[in-house]
């Protein structure tokens, strides 16, 4: 390995080259380890530089050597934009690992005009429309690719197991529905497309219930939900502030079946929580514990870049960042047999195959298929229900929803 600099303070550490080597090309690496998201965010982050890592010190892309620089930007759209600038100019960024849904969305029309792919760990469904095919796309994402099922489809996902669980249970009525999140691009992302299939699916639902993303006493929105007679509540921010929701509404009775975005369904969630029941929540990998599963011997190969011992516990936060890295490498491997890693011919790279398995992690990264009118890659969504008494969690897995490739759901 040539350089690979990775960063865990507030601000990149090391140097980087001003200038691209034949033999080695720049990937910038946005991350959230101490801002609002850094909760979870500090894990994927751990997946992606360990994965950038092992294919570094394995022959890179077919010779090639990964140059990159993770920057802890504290989710801070400005200086996330300032740092691709920087990346962009200083450095001649071929793609990046970015990380949150405000500065992703932020960047749609800079990565397009530069022809920079951008994998993101937000799956923003406004990410997802490469040609502003669907009137409803607020602008065309050409150069944005993520990992997983649109926060969107997921959501769409549990409310139609939930519509299931509902006639299973022997509800009566109509069941309700609420959004609850904060005012943000992340938790907005999927507010309107969620209830609107909820609202195609028969529930009633409520006016969305507004929980800020920092940490807080919600019992005044609790009582809120608790009043509206709330059977779903969709679970729209993560971390500190989803352990403060789940615990205000249990010391008032308002006790829904909570559906989490994938951010905020995991294991560090559970036991943060401490006790609870009836916690649904997306998964787009297999997990740590899970056993015979072929693909699982690389994720335990990539750890051991960080964690020697081989012994740390994993989050399907940090395998999904495995999962980002290896797309991104297998359509550089395919860049460079096809006219040279350009940002161009990456995201042709990205159309070349079809039900995709990055080679290595079959069963961990489900497959996957791009095309150049659509970009969501995923559209089956595997759901687990979690719970947890005295910290201790345990997770099971529910059903797996494939949604249909609605043309009015792309974009949106």
């Amino acid at each position: 390995m040539k350089r690979l600099i990775a960063a865990t303070a507030m601000v990149a550490t090391g140097l980087s080259v001003t200038a691209a080597k034949a033999d080695e090309v720049f990937v910038g690496h946005l991350m959230d380890i101490t801002g609002a998201t850094g909760f979870i965010g500090k894990f994927y982050a751990d997946g992606v530089r360990d994965a950038l890592s092992y294919v570094n010190t394995h022959g890179g892309i077919d010779g090639t050597i990964l140059d990159s620089e993770s920057v802890d930007y504290a989710y801070k759209v400005p200086q996330a934009i300032a740092n691709y600038k920087k990346w962009r100019s200083r450095n001649e960024m071929i793609a990046m690992q970015g990380w949150g849904t405000g500065d992703t969305e932020a960047l749609i029309s800079f990565a397009a005009q530069d022809k920079v792919p951008v994998y993101s760990a937000s799956y923003s469904g406004h990410l997802t429309d490469p040609t502003a095919k669907n009137p409803k796309t607020a602008k065309p994402a050409p150069y944005n690719f993520f990992y997983g099922a649109s926060y969107s489809d997921a959501c769409r996902a549990m409310v139609q197991w939930a519509a299931e669980d509902w006639k299973a249970s022997g509800g009566s009525g109509k069941p309700v529905f609420s959004h609850i999140g904060d005012n943000h691009p992340y938790p907005n992302a999927p507010k309107e497309a969620c209830a609107e299939y909820a609202t195609e699916l028969g529930f009633e639902v409520t006016e969305p219930v507004v929980v800020s993303m920092k940490p807080g006493d919600f019992k005044a929105q609790c009582l809120t939900i608790k009043e509206a007679g709330t059977n779903y509540g969709y679970l729209a921010n993560l971390g500190p502030s989803v352990v403060s929701l789940v615990k205000s509404c249990d010391t008032v009775g308002a006790t829904p079946k909570w559906l989490a975005n994938i951010w905020a369904g995991d294991v560090e969630t559970l036991k943060t929580v401490g006790d609870v029941e009836n916690y649904v929540f997306p998964a787009m990998t297999s997990f740590w514990t899970d056993e015979g599963v072929p693909g699982m011997d690389l994720v335990r190969e990539i750890s051991k870049m960080s964690d020697s011992s081989g012994e740390q516990f994993r989050t399907h936060h940090y395998i999904r960042g495995i999962c980002s890295v290896y797309y991104m490498k297998e359509a550089m491997e395919w860049a460079k047999a096809n006219g040279g890693i350009t940002g161009e011919n990456i995201k042709a790279g990205m159309y070349a195959r079809t039900d995709w398995v990055p080679k290595g992690l079959e069963g961990v990264c489900m497959p996957a298929t791009w095309t150049a009118e659509d970009h969501r890659g995923i559209n089956t969504v595997n759901i687990y229900s979690g719970s947890a008494k005295g910290g201790e969690p345990t997770v099971e897995k529910l059903t797996t929803v494939t949604l249909p490739r609605r043309d009015d759901w792309l974009g949106y």
